[in-house]
């Protein structure tokens, strides 16, 4: 035998209005959490960039000088400029798989620190 649970409007209603409302205060917690961390987040920022002013005088490497001899036109060794062959040769990498000669090293009962 099925029972049937019917609901007045009224109890409805309530069920209802107390349920939006801790929609909206879920809601309203949840901003409140997404503000305070990202106003966090923001001093947090503030006083890394205060601290770096600080500490260094040269804060972007366009600025730097160092930097600027590498990239010289006439005297520097990467003159042809950050994307250039000569840079494009020395600051890339390219993956060997070595495991087979470490393998083969293991075997003859060398002790790697990897």
């Amino acid at each position: 035998m099925k029972r049937i649970i019917t609901i007045s409007r009224r109890s409805f209603l309530k069920t209802v209005g107390i349920a939006v409302g801790y929609m909206v205060l879920g809601f309203n917690l949840t901003k409140q959490a997404v503000a305070a961390t990202m106003e966090f987040i923001g001093l947090r920022q503030k006083s890394v960039y205060e601290a770096d002013s600080k500490v260094y005088k040269i804060r972007k490497s366009q600025e730097n000088p160092m930097i600027k001899k590498i990239y010289d036109k006439k005297h520097g060794f990467l003159h042809e400029g950050p994307c250039g062959h000569m840079s494009h040769r020395l600051l890339h990498t390219n993956y060997y798989d070595r495991s087979a000669r470490v393998k083969a090293l293991e075997e003859k009962g060398v002790k790697l620190a990897i």
